[in-house]
């Protein structure tokens, strides 16, 4: 099913050029320069020199395109080279999608993704803005227009686009002036950044770059494909289990605070997001699994934000850190296994006493 991941390993002719040289790898064409077929392949240029995520993430995603499929890479600086490539990325000052021009260092860009997120965009971001949407649609098979494609070209964005575009322009991940408490490294854009040609290194020729460019391209690629993948194969399927889940809550309960999945997948952030954007009232409080080990029945205290420890309604205080027949005893419903000693989860050996307890944590 995965299409796009056969272009991984396509060849790739990438060039660098300034003044003084040009350095090309030849990838093998498809049709013979005599063909009737035969398309010379479109150009694609970046800057040489050190190089960043979000260069390397745009000229991959770039060629998964129909516009660009296979096109070669050209690294320069050259001006006058530039302006007779079909498209350039993060360099030449300009930002012309009707051009396919995607520089983002020009005095006065302000671009954004839209859609609510107000991060200034990178060239990585901005390839993903105009040719997003074509690239999820074919992982889907799809047209460009169903609902599917929009979903995910927003999901994507959100978790895996904007902390390259942040990271790139220079955008604090949290509002404050302290030094981090740690050092973290080890995020994508740090990694791609190591490919760079090492100080010490002997062989700084423009060849060598240019294979450390490539390695670049095929991490940052590699990783937005899988960004891709499990979105498409997880988020998606899991999303619409929530959202049916959500919209029968009436019929488990009519308080409307408790959620049965009816088959358990990561539920956490799509009853987040379904709630503020079907503008749910009340909030779901407990949300009712089964376990797929033990075959017993979880009810969780729903946080009250993503990253939070705290619930909106934790399981009430005097079953907490009880189990068994002590905490069956206490709560005078039978059957119970345990409640967390925070209260932020208990389990039931049957569906019917997980609900139980479920209701009466909304009581208690």
């Amino acid at each position: 099913m995965f299409t796009l991941a056969t272009r991984l390993l396509a060849p790739t002719r990438l060039l660098i050029a300034n003044k003084n040289f040009t350095f090309s790898i030849m990838a093998a064409a498809t049709f013979s320069a005599n063909s009737p077929s035969y398309t010379p392949l479109k150009r694609v240029g970046t800057h040489n020199g050190s190089f960043h995520c979000d260069e390397a993430l745009g000229c991959f995603m770039i060629r998964l395109t129909n516009k660009y499929s296979g096109a070669e890479i050209v690294r320069t600086r050259d001006p006058q080279m530039l302006e007779t490539l079909d498209a350039v990325l993060d360099v030449g000052g300009v930002y012309d999608p009707s051009h396919d021009r995607y520089d983002h260092h020009q005095k006065g860009f302000a671009e954004v993704f839209g859609h609510g997120f107000t991060t200034k965009l990178s060239s990585a971001g901005l390839i993903y803005k105009h040719f997003g949407t074509e690239i999820i649609a074919k992982e889907l098979q799809v047209d460009e227009g169903h609902p599917d494609v929009q979903r995910l070209y927003l999901a994507i964005y959100k978790s895996f686009m904007e902390a390259i575009d942040a990271i790139d322009n220079g955008i604090n991940q949290y509002d404050t002036d302290q030094p981090p408490k740690y050092v973290n490294n080890t995020h994508l854009s740090s990694r791609v950044g190591k490919f760079n040609l090492d100080w010490t290194d002997p062989d700084q020729s423009s060849e060598k770059e240019n294979q450390a460019f490539q390695k670049a391209m095929n991490l940052a690629g590699t990783e937005f494909l899988d960004s891709v993948r499990f979105h498409v194969k997880s988020w998606l399927p899991a999303r619409s289990i929530v959202m049916e889940c959500l919209a029968a809550r009436t019929s488990i309960d009519p308080s409307g605070e408790i959620m049965v999945l009816d088959r358990f997948c990561p539920w956490k952030l799509h009853l987040y997001e379904l709630e503020q954007e079907l503008k749910t009232e009340p909030s779901v409080k407990y949300v009712l699994y089964q376990d797929e080990r033990s075959k017993s029945w979880r009810v969780q205290a729903v946080a009250k934000s993503p990253d939070s420890f705290e619930s909106r309604k934790a399981l009430p205080a005097q079953w907490r850190g009880l189990r068994d027949d002590d905490l069956s005893k206490e709560s005078g419903i039978p059957g119970c296994v345990f409640v967390h000693m925070s209260g932020f989860i208990g389990g039931n050996h049957t569906y019917e006493g997980a609900l139980a307890m479920a209701r009466g944590g909304l009581k208690l």
